[in-house]
């Protein structure tokens, strides 16, 4: 049974960091492109991050481009998603997915398998 878990979530101070991870189970994980994605309350879900599935390409939103990076340890079938410098905009619950095809893509509609999310807060 495919799983996908969010971890790293919290309460941060504007300018700090926090590190997302996403642990995932019952499927071929060194198949799939990984993206994160992020919803604030009021707002549509949008897309952060991509890793493909041997983690040679990346994608970021322009809204976190030098801020957060996306990596991906395939022998621990885990995602990471590093952010830093992190605004009160940032502020949203963050979901991992998976896509089974191994290009990297931020659009919410590539991606059929879902965590639950981690709420990442940021205070200004």
């Amino acid at each position: 049974q495919l799983r996908i878990v969010e971890s790293g979530g919290g309460l941060v101070q504007s300018g700090g960091s926090l590190r997302l991870s996403c642990a995932a189970s019952g499927f071929l994980w060194d198949y799939f492109a990984i993206g994160w994605f992020r919803q604030a309350p009021g707002k549509e879900r949008e897309g952060v991050s991509c890793i493909s599935s041997s983690g040679s390409r990346t994608d970021y939103a322009d809204s976190v481009k030098g801020r957060f990076t996306i990596s991906r340890d395939n022998a621990k079938n885990t995602a990471y998603l590093q952010m830093n410098s992190l605004k009160p905009e940032d502020t949203a619950i963050y979901y991992c997915a998976a896509r089974q095809f191994s290009g990297c893509s931020i659009r919410t509609t590539d991606f059929g398998s879902w965590g639950q999310g981690t709420q990442v807060t940021v205070s200004s």
